[in-house]
């Protein structure tokens, strides 16, 4: 139910931008996450966006990942600039189906997850 897109092979310092499309959920109501796994790492809380558009934000992206939502378009976006090679992972999208809930960092809590989008940093 989520589909996650814009990786792609990006040089130290530069930009992209990921979507994560939604579609079959109001976006009002839920929280969405993004995560990321590197090779050999375990999983890990990038950001997250409430339901009401409460932002919050992993100690290792904050100032430079920007998360933000589009209710009406059932988009969820997440700008990342000044990448470095440490961001480098599979990027995922994920929703926690319970109504109303504030962002966790916790994987389990989220039930829906999109299939992932390959963000590699060059240096």
């Amino acid at each position: 139910q989520l589909q996650a897109s814009g990786g792609g092979l990006v040089q130290t310092g530069g930009s992209l931008r990921l979507s994560c499309d939604a579609s079959g959920r109001t976006l009002g109501l839920y929280a969405v996450n993004w995560f990321r796994q590197a090779p050999g790492k375990e999983r890990e809380f990038v950001s997250g966006i409430s339901w009401s558009g409460i932002t919050v934000y992993g100690d290792s992206v904050k100032g430079r990942f920007t998360i933000s939502k589009d209710n009406a378009e059932r988009m969820v976006y997440l700008q990342m600039n000044s990448l470095k090679p440490e961001d480098t992972a599979v990027y995922y999208c994920a929703l926690n189906n319970r109504r109303f809930s504030s962002v966790t960092t916790i994987a389990d809590d989220y039930d829906f997850w999109g299939q992932g989008t390959q963000v590699t940093v060059s240096s």
